[in-house]
């Protein structure tokens, strides 16, 4: 008896039901929206170095100009800044002895404007070195553009599915499965600087920046059932 039950649930059983999730007529495809955006955040390293026989002294040199840049930086709002790394190391001579003390520190400045951005990087340049330049997009204008790349690839794919589905004569289809995938890469975009050359007795001159361009791209990965 226990056989001829289960015999009969099978039977009872509706073959399209059975059939209705097993893979039919399924397509992948996936679309790109992409977008090449001015760069509008600047981001600078300026450091320096300083050298003493005495630990105290190259702390006391070393915290004295930066507070002064900072202090500078201060006066300029449009343009963040905050203290980077600092360290103090021995420098060895003859015989594996310290000869003297070095320190190494820096500050990290962040604007959307250049033409600040540029002029306190002149001045600052009286006392420090400007070691690092990049361009990238700001949070601000990367979530804007994402907002608006994805609505792009959306469409995008609404209309692929629709083109696929006509050219294989179906009635409709339906979406099985959707992902969106992108964004722009972890770097920042090679700085361009523009200034003439810097003469020892000479005013330094303000730099000119070209930010250049980042690309975004955005991907859909999707699945239809055609029906």
């Amino acid at each position: 008896m226990l056989r001829i039950a289960l015999l009969f649930s099978l039977l009872s059983t509706p073959v399209w039901a059975l059939a209705e999730n097993e893979p039919y007529n399924r397509v992948d495809f996936q679309v790109e929206a992409a977008r090449e955006v001015a760069n509008d955040l600047l981001i600078a390293n300026m450091s320096i170095e300083v050298q003493d026989k005495h630990p105290a002294r190259v702390a006391q040199q070393i915290n004295s100009l930066l507070n002064e840049a900072l202090k500078k930086a201060a006066a300029f709002g449009s343009v963040k800044a905050s203290s980077g790394s600092q360290n103090t190391h021995p420098v060895y001579g003859k015989n594996n002895q310290i000869d003297a003390w070095r320190g190494h520190a820096e500050i990290r400045l962040e604007s959307r404007d250049f033409k600040s951005a540029g002029e306190l990087i002149m001045q600052l340049q009286s006392t420090l070195q400007l070691s690092g330049l990049s361009f990238t997009l700001s949070p601000e204008t990367r979530t804007q553009l994402e907002n608006d790349l994805i609505a792009e690839a959306i469409k995008a794919f609404q209309r692929r599915a629709d083109t696929i589905s006509a050219a294989m004569g179906a009635r409709a289809y339906r979406t099985v499965h959707f992902s969106i995938n992108g964004g722009m890469p972890p770097v920042y975009a090679k700085a361009m600087m523009r200034a003439a050359p810097m003469a020892m007795d000479a005013t330094i001159p303000e730099p000119e920046f070209a930010g250049g361009d980042t690309r975004m791209t955005l991907q859909v990965n999707g699945t239809i059932e055609l029906q």
